[in-house]
C-alpha cells in the first residue's frame, strides 16, 4: 500500500494553529506602512531644506537621489540594505559626475560617447547579481540625468547632493537596526516554523503538497537571510547564535514535515503543535506564547515521519553538531560571457538610439527616452514584456495624476506634500507592482524636473516618449535575443533536476549534515527553476515554437525529493529510483 492509499476517505478539516500576527508575513492587501513613511520623509526633507536655505536646485537633485534610494529600499537584512543603497549612491553620483562633465564640454559626441560607455558598463555588470545590476543601472541613470539637465554652480555640488539623498534613505532604512538588530532574520526563521505548522495541519488532505511547497519557500528565504550568520567565524553565543540554532532545527523540522506530508496521514493536534512549541522554546520572547516555552513532548506514533517529528521536541535541549552551522547556499551560476556581452551591446545600442531620437524630437533635454531605456531593459528583474507594458501604464496614470493634482495644488509647500504622497505610493509599488511604482516615480519626477527649470508642458510628450523607448527595447531584444528567457529557464530546470538526482543518489549513505545540504540545494534550485519558468511563460512565445513542459520535470523532481526524504527518515537502506 502506498502512502497515498493510506489516507482516510474523509480527511479531517485542518486545524488552524495559533501564531503571532507579526510572524504571519505580509497578508494579502497589507501595505508596507514603514516603507511608505520612509519614502514620504526622504523626498520631503530635501525639498523643505531647499526651501529654507534657498538651494532649490541642489535640493531637487538630492530628492532625485532619495527617489532612487526609495526604489532600492527593502525589507531584507540591514547589512544587505546598506550594501545595496551604498552602491546605489556611489554609482549614481559617479554617473552624474561623468554626464555633467560630458555636458559641460559642449560636445554632442562627448555626451553620446558617455552614454554608450555607461550602458556598456551597466550591461557588462548587469547580470552578475542584484547589487551589481542595481549599481550598473544607476550609473547609467546618473549619466542620463547629468548629461541631459544643465545644473549651474560648481561641478562637484550635484554629485554630492545626489549622494546625500541616497544616504538619507539609507539612514532611514537602517536606523531600526539600533533597536531591532536581527528582527528580519528572526521573522524569517519564525516563518519557517509557522509554515511547518500549516503543512502539518494540512497533512492527509489535498492541500498538503501546496502547504509543503510554502514551507520550502520559507526555508529558502530563511536560508538566504541567515547565510551570513552561518559561517564558522559567525558562531557566537548571543542573539545571533540563538537564531542560528533555531534555523538549524528549522532545517531538521523541514525534513520531518516533508516526510510526514509524503506519508499522507492526518495528524493528531499534539503533533500539529510541535512547530509552535519548538519556536517558543528556541526563540522565546514577546512573539512566543508563555505556555509554549515549556517542554511539551509530542506523542510518539508508529509512522517514521511522526516519530522524527516527535523526537525533535526532546532534542532541542541538546546542543546541535557544530558542523551543521556550515550549511551553505548553492553557488549562483549566472549567464555566460556571451550572454553578458550580448546584453551589454543591446543595452548600449538601445541607449544610443534613444539618445539620438531624443535629440531629434526634443533637443535640448531629450533625456526621457534613454532614461526610460535604462529603467525598462532589465531582463534580470523579471519578464521584459510585462515590465515595458507596466512602465507605459504607470507613466500614463502618473502623468494624469500629477496633472490633476498640480492644477489643484497651489503653493510651494503644497507641492512638497504632493511629492511626499507620491513618494510613499512609489515605496508601496516597489514591493507590490511595478506599474504602481512607475506611477509614483513619474509624478515625482515631473515635480522635480520643474524645480530644475524644465517648465515645458510635456505631459503627452512623456507618454509618447515612454511608449517609444519601451517599443525600442522590445523590438531590439526580441529581434536579436528572443530566446533569452527560455534559455535561462531551461538551464535552471536542468540544474534543479540534476540537484534532485544528486540528493537521491547520495542521501542514503550521507551523514546528516551532507544530507541536509544536498536537500536544501535541491529545493533551492527547484524553487529558482519555478521562478525562471514563470518568467519565461510571461514573455511572448515564438510562433510555432511552444515552450517545453518544464513544470512537469520540476514537479516530478520535487516529488522525488519528498520521497527520498521519506525513505531517509524511515531508515530505508535501498536508494530511490
Amino acid at each position: 500500500m502506498t502512502p497515498a492509499d493510506s489516507r482516510p476517505d474523509r480527511p479531517r478539516r485542518p486545524s488552524r494553529p495559533w501564531w503571532p500576527r507579526s510572524v504571519l508575513g505580509r497578508l494579502p492587501g497589507s501595505l508596507p506602512w514603514a516603507a511608505a513613511a520612509r519614502g514620504a520623509v526622504a523626498l520631503a526633507l530635501p525639498l523643505l531644506a531647499g526651501l529654507a536655505t534657498g538651494w532649490v536646485v541642489l535640493s531637487a537633485i538630492a530628492a532625485i537621489g532619495a527617489l532612487w534610494g526609495v526604489s532600492q529600499d527593502g525589507s531584507d537584512p540591514y547589512r544587505v540594505r546598506v550594501r545595496r543603497l551604498g552602491w546605489t549612491g556611489v554609482s549614481s553620483a559617479l554617473g552624474l559626475l561623468a554626464g555633467e562633465v560630458a555636458l559641460r564640454s559642449g560636445e554632442p559626441a562627448a555626451v553620446a560617447g558617455c552614454l554608450v560607455a555607461a550602458a556598456l558598463v551597466a550591461g557588462g555588470v548587469g547580470l552578475h547579481g542584484r547589487i551589481a545590476s542595481v549599481s550598473g543601472m544607476h550609473l547609467l541613470l546618473g549619466v542620463t540625468i547629468g548629461s541631459g539637465i544643465p545644473v549651474p554652480g560648481p561641478w562637484w555640488q550635484p554629485p554630492l547632493a545626489l549622494l546625500a539623498g541616497v544616504v538619507l534613505v539609507l539612514v532611514l532604512s537602517a536606523a531600526p537596526w539600533l533597536w531591532r538588530r536581527h528582527q528580519v532574520e528572526r521573522d524569517a526563521v519564525l516563518a519557517v516554523y509557522r509554515s511547518a505548522g500549516e503543512a502539518l495541519a494540512a497533512a492527509g488532505t489535498d492541500a498538503a503538497e501546496q502547504a509543503r511547497l510554502r514551507m520550502t519557500l520559507a526555508l529558502n528565504h530563511a536560508h538566504e537571510v541567515m547565510a551570513p550568520h552561518l559561517a564558522p567565524h559567525g558562531r557566537r553565543r548571543d542573539e545571533t547564535g540563538d537564531l542560528v540554532r533555531a534555523f538549524h532545527y528549522a532545517v531538521r523540522l523541514g525534513e520531518a514535515v516533508t516526510a510526514v506530508v509524503w506519508e499522507g496521514r492526518a495528524l493528531p493536534p499534539a503533533l500539529i503543535d510541535v512547530p509552535r512549541h519548538l519556536a517558543g522554546r528556541l526563540l522565546p520572547g514577546r512573539l512566543a506564547a508563555p505556555q509554549d516555552r515549556a517542554a511539551r513532548p509530542a506523542p510518539v506514533t508508529g509512522s517514521p515521519g511522526t516519530r522524527a517529528l516527535a523526537e525533535l521536541t526532546t532534542a532541542v535541549d541538546g546542543e546541535p553538531d557544530g558542523a551543521d552551522l556550515e550549511l551553505r547556499l548553492p553557488a549562483h551560476e549566472g549567464p555566460g560571457r556571451a550572454a553578458r556581452l550580448r546584453y551589454a551591446l543591446l543595452l548600449a545600442g538601445c541607449v544610443l538610439a534613444a539618445h539620438v531620437l531624443g535629440e531629434v524630437l526634443h533637443r535640448p533635454r531629450g533625456y526621457w527616452l534613454p532614461m526610460t531605456v535604462a529603467f525598462v531593459y532589465k531582463p534580470d528583474f523579471g519578464p521584459l514584456f510585462p515590465r515595458a507594458l507596466h512602465r507605459c501604464v504607470g507613466t500614463i496614470v502618473g502623468v494624469a495624476a500629477i496633472g490633476a493634482v498640480s492644477a489643484a495644488a497651489t503653493g510651494t509647500y503644497a507641492v512638497v506634500g504632493v511629492v511626499a504622497v507620491f513618494g510613499a505610493l512609489m515605496a508601496i509599488g516597489v514591493r507590490h507592482h511595478y506599474a504602481l511604482a512607475t506611477l509614483g516615480l513619474t509624478a515625482v519626477v515631473f515635480v522635480l524636473l520643474d524645480l530644475l527649470g524644465d517648465h515645458r508642458p510635456l505631459y503627452g510628450t512623456r507618454v509618447v516618449d515612454t511608449a517609444l523607448a519601451s517599443a525600442l527595447v522590445l523590438v531590439a531584444h526580441f529581434a536579436v535575443w528572443p530566446d533569452s528567457s527560455a534559455h535561462r529557464a531551461e538551464a535552471q530546470t536542468e540544474a534543479a533536476v540534476a540537484a534532485a538526482r544528486r540528493y537521491r543518489d547520495a542521501a542514503p549513505e550521507a551523514g546528516p549534515v551532507q544530507r541536509q545540504s544536498l536537500r536544501r540545494t535541491a529545493y533551492h534550485q527547484l524553487s529558482e527553476a519555478r521562478r525562471t519558468v514563470a518568467h519565461a511563460r510571461r514573455e511572448p512565445a515564438r510562433r510555432g515554437r511552444p515552450l517545453p513542459d518544464w513544470e512537469s520535470a520540476i514537479t516530478a523532481s520535487e516529488q522525488l525529493c519528498d520521497q527520498v526524504t521519506g525513505h531517509v527518515v524511515a531508515g530505508a537502506a535501498s536508494p530511490v529510483r
